[in-house]
Formats: C-alpha cells, sequence, structure tokens
C-alpha cells in the first residue's frame, strides 16, 4: 500500500511539472497573425475559437457588427476591453491586433485577434490556446465576455 502512495504521489507531481513546462513553452509563441488578411484557421484542437471559420465545426462562433454610424474609434474601444479583461496588448496594425491572456495558476498564454472588416461592418475574433489539446471552453466564453463588454462600451458611447 506503502508503494501505491508513492507513486501515485511521483505521477501526480510529474503531471503538475509537466503543466508548468507547458506554461513556460506557451509564452515562447506568437499569434498567428493575417492570413491572406484575414484570421488565421484554427488547428484541429478543440482549443481555438475563431468567427472566420464560418464551418460546421466547434471553432465558428459569430463575429460583432458594427453600428452603422460610428461615432467612435473602435479599434480604441476593442483594445481597451481587451486591456479591462486582463489582456496585453502584443501587435497592432491598421484594422487588426493582436493580445495575450495569461493563466493564473500555471501560466498558461493564449492568443486573441481582433480584425475589423470595414466593408462587411463586421469584427473579427480569434482566441486560441498555444499549446494543449483542450481549453475546458476557456477560449468561447473569453469572446463572449469579450463581446459583451464591448457591446455595453458601445451603448455608454453612444
Amino acid at each position: 500500500m506503502k508503494n501505491v502512495i508513492i507513486i501515485l504521489s511521483l505521477f501526480i507531481v510529474a503531471g503538475v511539472l509537466l503543466l508548468f513546462v507547458l506554461g513556460v513553452i506557451s509564452r515562447s509563441g506568437k499569434a498567428p497573425g493575417l492570413v491572406a488578411g484575414r484570421l488565421a484557421r484554427c488547428p484541429d484542437t478543440p482549443n481555438c475559437v475563431c468567427s472566420e471559420q464560418q464551418d460546421e465545426s466547434n471553432h465558428s462562433i459569430a463575429p460583432l457588427h458594427l453600428p452603422q454610424v460610428i461615432t467612435f474609434d473602435p479599434l480604441f474601444i476593442l483594445k481597451n476591453v481587451v486591456i479591462d479583461m486582463g489582456g496585453t496588448i502584443r501587435t497592432e496594425q491598421e484594422n487588426y491586433f493582436a493580445a495575450t491572456f495569461t493563466s493564473a495558476i500555471f501560466g498558461f498564454m493564449d492568443d486573441f485577434e481582433v480584425r475589423i472588416d470595414s466593408t462587411q461592418k463586421m469584427i473579427h475574433i480569434r482566441s486560441a490556446s498555444r499549446v494543449g489539446y483542450g481549453d475546458a471552453g476557456v477560449n468561447k466564453k473569453r469572446t463572449e465576455l469579450f463581446k459583451q463588454l464591448y457591446n455595453q462600451k458601445v451603448s455608454k458611447s453612444n
């Protein structure tokens, strides 16, 4: 019985160490950026959502819509929502930015990207984990919170 407890303890310690190592590895990557002017498609793993990936997969989320009449700078508001949520802006281009969010316990870094499509009057979002397979729905929840907070800020601006 004592050996079983020791072996189980070693497995738990190894698992926790592996999670810390994966957290460190995730900090060395970067967002994929724009691919042919659009947000990158999600990989086959279930730890990514993207509004520009409108297919039958679980990666698909709805984009935000820009108001018909814009009386504010949408990119400014979008970046402020990310910062308010605890994200860090890493890259900025015209009508696009990439940010990161870091998990509290193991330090996993996730990418969060936003692209404004002025022609279609849409805001596209991509949120993805850099490492691992699953994410327990964290990226989808993050995008839903982002949409909610953005809509609140827009309501106050108008």
